[in-house]
């Protein structure tokens, strides 16, 4: 049964978002329910609800209308803002200053607890976010089939570890996309190939694409730093050994091909930035000598110089720390002695 326009009482097709009569927008009420909603949560600096709320009025709205070209670039906006963090809290005008040694003693004193206050909440977000994912079937399961082929291979702690570390990796792309309002599923395990997580939408701009694909890898560091660090305090080898096959994961994660993180990271990057990235990785086979780097390094290479690069609106310089950042550390990580472990320098 074919539905009318309110307004004019034209029959509609399915998939119609406007009346091709009278150009009446058909989901108008929702419409002022979604941007009631975002604009409540800006008001209130909740930055992930608002691009929630916009992404949803922006499906709503024909391809090429004013209103989807003004919802498209509020979500810029603020997809830009939730990319580079939380604004720092501004200093109350009119503040009486004291320079006594006690203010100032008690003053440094309120920051750390301060500082050590937001840690523990990050760790606690983050855990409770891990956690949660865990709860969800098709992850749960997935994760369970993969663990089961990695034991026949690997022996149970070492895929167990394998798994987790995997899992900690997927869950920094959820993270990102949660930030940037975006509505993704919950990971899937692909048994002997990793996890996934499919998208509900897409990014809008290539900072945000750039910024989601990076996470993983920077929460997979995360994963490789903790198994190491466990393997330092004496949890042995199988430690070791995940904190550097887990670097080893993410680093092949950054080559910027096909849908992997470091294509999009690319996203994000002017030329001159791609070829720093590209001397980065051939820096970083010099001193790791590992086979994978060199490989990483021709590809960026071959990235930079025959595809077109970031527009200037779209290149976002804290994206390319990002990137330098974690193939250092993850190459150093690939470094990680593990008894037992054959093509390790003696």
């Amino acid at each position: 049964m074919s539905a009318a326009c309110p307004r004019c009482g034209t029959e509609l097709g399915p998939g119609l978002l406007a009346c091709p009569s009278c150009r009446s927008l058909l989901h108008a009420h929702r419409l002022e329910e979604l941007a009631t909603q975002a604009r409540a949560a800006e008001a209130e600096e909740r930055l992930h609800d608002a691009l929630e709320a916009w992404r949803d009025a922006h499906l709503l709205l024909p391809a090429g209308s004013r209103q989807h070209e003004t919802i498209g670039q509020r979500i810029r906006e603020l997809s830009d803002r939730a990319a580079d963090g939380p604004a720092p809290a501004k200093p109350k005008p009119g503040g009486r200053r004291d320079g006594t040694g006690r203010l100032a003693a008690l003053g440094a004193g309120a920051l750390l607890l301060w500082k050590l206050k937001s840690v523990l909440a990050f760790v606690a977000t983050k855990g409770k976010l891990l956690l949660a994912g865990l709860t969800q079937a098709s992850t749960f399961f997935t994760m369970a089939l993969s663990f089961g082929l990695y034991w026949t291979v690997f022996g149970w702690q070492f895929a167990l570890l394998l798994v987790l570390s995997i899992y900690v990796h997927e869950m920094g792309h959820v993270a990102a996309l949660r930030r940037h309002g975006i509505r993704a599923g919950e990971p899937a395990f692909i048994p002997g190939l990793g996890a996934v997580v499919r998208l509900k939408q897409y990014p809008a701009t290539p900072r945000e694409d750039a910024s989601v694909g990076l996470a993983g890898p920077e929460w997979g560091l995360g994963a490789a730093v903790a198994c190491w660090l466990v393997g330092l305090a004496g949890g042995g080898g199988v430690w070791l050994a995940a904190a550097r096959i887990g670097a080893w994961i993410n680093l092949f994660n950054l080559v910027p091909v096909w849908q992997l993180d470091g294509s999009r990271g690319f996203a994000a990057l002017t030329r001159a930035q791609r070829l720093a990235v590209a001397a980065a990785f051939g820096l970083a086979w010099v001193i790791v000598h590992d086979g994978l780097l060199i490989l990483l390094a021709i590809a960026a290479l071959v990235r930079a110089l025959s595809t077109p690069p970031a527009k200037p609106e779209d290149a976002h310089a804290p994206i390319l720390w990002r990137f330098l950042f974690l193939i250092a550390t993850l190459s150093a990580l690939c470094l990680v002695e593990v008894p037992g472990m054959p093509g390790q320098a003696g």
